[in-house]
């Protein structure tokens, strides 16, 4: 059929297409006062406004806490016959963002102007609830058959279960609940699959009373938050095996599978092990007629002195990593780590993705070290490298620093402000170093946190792909 040009056939040709040339970045107020938006910057190095806000697309209402975000269609519609009905119309064109916090999800149109996007398709709460039994929408993907969106609480005030509610492609309507029989699975967070090998995955987090004010310390203590991963028959819908961390491991956040469609491993990452403060990354694979998780990386917890440290971590006298978010490229060799709580992103080789090796590494921000940016030297930054998003040939990152409000004011109780990073990584021999020409902080976000970022024409965690050549 007749398609997008930025539905990529093979990995090699998303890598070999044009370089993203605007970033979308969701805007959250976390008062709840001021309306969200999506922030649209320029990241042409050729242009005049490289590294600006030139695009500002403020959404109807407040209270959303934007949070992760998705193209309606991607590479995977090349070989979805759920897609065939709508012929060459379907097209990389609308930004699904879900709040995470008010359980609306706003449809923007990035055409005929992709710098300003419209708002044009309000999925209101009450719809997600009646028709799928869910709330809390977290993370989009275009998929077979429907747009997939993962969802942390149940409806009607209800903590659960979690799962993944479907959308009409065309139309965005809530379709329904995707699961046919979930098993023991409760907790929710990501999800994505292995499109030729019949197999959805899901993470978990947390039930959405255990996130709404803040990190409560006893639930971490008590093992209270998500430790599984979750593997089910995509044809089937059902959940046909659970893989247990261990609940020291606690927060099983991001799924990055290969992205070769022929493989069958992927890395996710565990937030915090109660019994060090560690942070870790496991790699998932096939071994023989089961799925198997093995750990690959340990981050460790740095010592720090009581007082410069927030109240929540004084006792324990070290800043933990706190593993947020991962990201892999699309050629699968690079492995991107964030550590929101020491303010660094690493990075590493996993050409032999059972033995990462790590190659690079830039501080901006920790709750200790407050590392400043290049472009201004001189100003101590909150938060730290938290969402990771990555152009498809790997060579730019791009990197927000807010987490989730109610989370950043436990960690950061003296603010995260708001600022975006790109990093240049050298995709030869690894390495990682900071833009200086790109850094946006403060007031071109009008006094809004930054979230996740999505690049015009895809980027390494928004696409599947169908064929190895």
């Amino acid at each position: 059929m007749s398609h997008d040009p930025s539905f990529y056939r093979t990995p090699a040709d998303a890598i070999a297409a044009p370089p993203e040339r605007l970033a979308y970045v969701t805007a959250f107020d976390p008062a709840g006062q001021v309306k969200d938006a999506i922030a649209v910057l320029d990241t042409d190095p050729a242009s005049p406004g490289y590294g600006r806000v030139v695009g500002w697309s403020e959404l109807p209402t407040a209270g959303n806490e934007l949070h992760h975000f998705g193209w309606n269609a991607c590479s995977s519609a090349l070989c979805h016959q759920g897609h065939a009905q709508y012929g060459a119309s379907l097209e990389r064109r609308y930004l699904i963002v879900p709040g995470l916090r008010s359980s609306r999800t706003y449809v923007l149109d990035t055409k005929p102007d992709p710098r300003h996007p419209r708002v044009v398709r309000t999925i209101e709460a009450d719809e997600l609830a009646t028709k799928a039994g869910y709330s809390r929408p977290h993370t989009l993907h275009c998929g077979p058959g429907a747009i997939f969106m993962s969802a942390l609480g149940g409806a009607n005030g209800n903590e659960g279960p979690a799962g993944i509610a479907l959308l009409d492609h065309d139309t965005f309507d809530v379709i329904g609940a995707w699961e046919a029989d979930r098993g023991d699975q409760f907790l929710g967070y990501d999800v994505w699959w292995h499109l030729n090998h019949d197999t959805v995955i899901t993470s978990e987090w947390a039930t959405p009373s255990m996130i709404e004010n803040g990190l409560n310390p006893e639930d971490l203590l008590g093992r209270k938050f998500g430790h599984h991963l979750n593997f089910w028959s995509m044809s089937e819908r059902t959940l046909v095996q659970r893989v247990d961390l261990g609940d020291a491991h606690q927060m099983v956040l991001e799924l990055r599978p290969a992205h070769d469609p022929s493989q069958t491993w992927g890395f996710t990452g565990a937030t915090v092990n109660v019994e060090d403060l560690s942070g870790s990354v496991w790699l998932w694979y096939r071994d023989g007629d089961a799925w198997a998780i093995r750990k690959v990386i340990t981050i460790p917890a740095e010592p720090a002195s009581a007082g410069d440290l927030p109240p929540a971590l004084q006792p324990f006298g070290a800043v933990p990593p706190l593993i947020t978010d991962i990201d892999l490229s699309v050629d699968d060799r690079w492995l991107y780590v964030s550590c929101w709580g020491t303010g660094e992103l690493k990075q590493y080789d996993v050409s032999d993705p059972f033995a990462p090796r790590e190659t690079g590494s830039v501080r901006l921000g920790g709750i200790v070290g407050r590392q400043p940016h290049p472009a201004a030297p001189g100003q101590p930054l909150g938060g730290g490298p938290q969402m990771v998003e990555l152009s498809r040939d790997g060579s730019r990152v791009y990197v927000t620093n807010s987490l989730y409000a109610a989370w950043d004011d436990v960690f950061y109780p003296d603010g995260v402000g708001a600022w975006l990073a790109k990093l240049d990584a050298n995709t030869a021999a690894g390495g990682l170093s900071a833009d200086a020409r790109f850094f946006a902080q403060g007031e071109v976000f009008r006094g809004l946190r930054v979230h996740q970022t999505r690049l015009a024409g895809g980027d390494a965690s928004s696409d599947s792909y169908c064929f190895t050549k």
